[in-house]
């Protein structure tokens, strides 16, 4: 035993004392933070008197109800997302450039073969009203045994071609190819009368031959009159009606034979 204890005081040689120890203690308990034992109980009433730098403060207690919350910042129509509401929107019809009042509008131009035509109106890319003109006329050469849907859009489409083509070398505004199709489509719509007439009767006749000679008459003016209209092509309204006549001409053959 003696020889460890001579091992156990030549193990480690320090300078601290248990009476450092006991100085340091007192040195803590001073008087503006005396030393009190923890009893196992704190008194949560005093308040604290330090909070470091960077913690948050405790938030101040709801004062509010249960179930019926405080009253939110709500965003007024104009600082929404969406910026306006669905009922500013235009219809559905109208953004895809179906204008129910301007196809009737060029439909009574078309019928009336005397009427002034508006120039803004018949100035438009409408493909709605010619779209259906040439179904219901294949349709009424169909009620005659021709199945002639492919030559009707063959024909519309190079026939609107060279409309365009001329149109665009005789006018000094030039003229759009929807614009083109869009009226000779709706000049079409005599030319379903006559389709419907050879499903009653024989067009082959003499009687035939004069109602077929009107009713181009009747598509090539009106088509040469809205053209002048939108285009103001003042005075050339025969040199417009011509070429349409020979267009109106090819599908009366349709028609007839």
């Amino acid at each position: 035993m003696s020889g460890f204890d001579t091992f156990n005081t030549d193990f480690y040689q320090s300078s601290y004392s248990v009476d450092d120890q006991n100085q340091a203690a007192q040195g803590y308990n001073n008087a503006e933070t005396p030393y009190k034992p923890y009893d196992g109980q704190y008194d949560y009433s005093q308040p604290m008197g330090y909070a470091p730098q960077g913690v948050m403060q405790p938030q101040q207690p709801y004062t509010g109800q249960i179930f019926q919350p405080t009253q939110t910042y709500t965003p007024s129509p104009s600082q929404s997302m969406y910026g306006s509401s669905f009922d500013d929107e235009p219809p559905l019809l109208e953004e895809l450039g179906i204008n129910f009042d301007h196809i009737w509008q060029k439909t009574l131009t078309v019928l009336h073969p005397m009427k002034v035509a508006d120039g803004s109106i018949m100035n438009e890319t409408d493909l709605a009203g010619p779209m259906v003109f040439c179904l219901a006329f294949g349709a009424t050469l169909l009620l005659t045994g021709k199945i002639q849907f492919g030559y009707v859009y063959g024909i519309s489409a190079i026939g609107c071609l060279g409309m365009y083509c001329l149109l665009n070398l005789m006018s000094m505004t030039g003229v759009s190819f929807g614009c083109v199709a869009s009226v000779l489509g709706y000049c079409l719509l005599p030319m379903i009368l006559l389709s419907t007439f050879g499903v009653l009767l024989s067009l082959q006749g003499m009687l035939g031959i004069i109602l077929t000679a009107a009713i181009i008459g009747w598509c090539s003016l009106s088509a040469s009159k809205i053209f002048i209209s939108a285009l103001a092509m003042d005075g050339q309204q025969l040199l417009v009606a011509y070429p349409c006549g020979l267009l109106y001409g090819v599908f009366a053959l349709i028609s007839v034979f």
